[in-house]
């Protein structure tokens, strides 16, 4: 199987959900602090491929919910640049196996890019947490 780059925000419920769907899958997770991580613009841009720019961020980032980001109004280089500045705005996971890179977790285009044994579930697209609660750093998963 895959020896995955896995970049995560610790604590992150869901991210935990993933890493084990994956290892259960035979994975070799390497795991990657995603806030503390020194991202570039280029490599952080490399993981979002032809999707549109709103899909590169995290829904639950609390300028976003909050209402102080509208990422619907950014280009490219802004949309990333504020990536860069504020981590927390990133969607979640960031992977990279095999020379590819690919952002979010969706199981039926992770089974198909490295494979993951679909017979198991894990629910891995909804944050648990009530709505309008956010994870910060140091959240118990």
């Amino acid at each position: 199987m895959a020896d995955l780059l896995f970049f995560e925000k610790p604590g992150c419920v869901n991210n935990t959900r993933q890493k084990a769907w994956l290892r259960a899958s035979g994975h070799r997770v390497l795991e990657r602090n995603l806030l503390t991580e020194p991202w570039t613009a280029e490599r952080l841009r490399s993981f979002f491929g032809a999707l549109p720019v709103g899909e590169w961020f995290n829904p639950t980032a609390p300028a976003i919910t909050r209402g102080r980001l509208d990422v619907s109004a950014l280009g490219e280089e802004e949309a990333i640049a504020r990536m860069v500045a504020d981590p927390l705005l990133i969607r979640r996971p960031l992977m990279e196996a095999n020379g590819e890179r690919r952002v979010g977790f969706d199981p039926d285009a992770v089974a198909a890019w490295i494979g993951l044994d679909l017979q198991e579930h894990y629910e891995v697209q909804h944050c648990p947490r009530p709505a309008g609660s956010h994870c910060v750093e140091g959240d118990a998963p």
